[in-house]
């Protein structure tokens, strides 16, 4: 589905999508953008279960090798879980037209994330220094709910975000998530918030209009 302004596809794949093969549609995709040959695109999607190297990955914080596959991702980050009851979100943006400004493209994606949890009646927040989308797990403790991991080629965004909405959380126990050992892991599901993929897709898709707002510089009038 093309939205109202023609200038973004949203795209919801159903079942599991191999991640090499999106890897390889977005580099497509991304060249295509850069052309002007396609337009930008949002695209939500689950693996099977996998891991993604990041380019600051640390090998020891793959605890069980061989457990799952493992994909070089190139984006920044260290490793990543996915998996199916888990919304992947990659998010190809054209920075050149919408201000160049790499750190306003990630704190708006966590604004988006943090907008559509909300609209979940999900309390979520970022926390300066730790990468990702933060709550309160039912014991109090601080728990990460979503993953982002990005990368910027000639200006068009890669790769995007992950949040968990059922996944097995034991999954994670593979690896040290985004390097982070001190702090547990969460889904929608443990926090009791069963609302299920369709539900968040649309909260999602209600706040994109003001993630792409907050993209735009401000521009102090003389």
């Amino acid at each position: 589905m093309t939205l109202e302004d023609d200038t973004i596809e949203w795209r919801i794949s159903p079942g599991l999508t191999d991640y090499a093969e999106a890897l390889a549609e977005m580099e497509a995709r991304a060249a295509a953008i850069r052309a002007g040959t396609a337009p930008e695109l949002i695209w939500l999607l689950e693996h099977p279960p996998l891991i993604t190297r990041g380019t600051s990955a640390a090998n020891e914080e793959l605890l069980e090798p061989g457990r799952f596959p493992v994909h070089d991702a190139g984006r920044g980050g260290r490793f990543t879980y996915h998996g199916p009851g888990q919304r992947v979100g990659y998010v190809l943006i054209d920075l050149d037209a919408r201000g160049r400004d790499v750190r306003r493209y990630v704190a708006s994606l966590e604004a988006w994330l943090i907008g559509a949890l909300g609209r979940l009646d999900v309390p979520a927040r970022a926390i300066p220094g730790r990468i990702g989308i933060w709550v309160d797990d039912p014991d109090g403790r601080e728990a990460k709910i979503g993953a982002i991991g990005v990368r910027v080629k000639r200006w068009v965004t890669f790769h995007g975000f992950s949040l968990n909405v059922d996944p097995d959380l034991t999954h994670f126990d593979a690896i040290v998530p985004c390097g982070i050992a001190e702090f547990p892991v969460t889904s929608l599901a443990a926090l009791q918030r069963n609302c299920g993929e369709a539900a968040l897709d649309a909260a999602l898709r209600t706040g994109l209009p003001e993630f792409l707002q907050m993209l735009v510089p401000c521009r102090i009038r003389p």
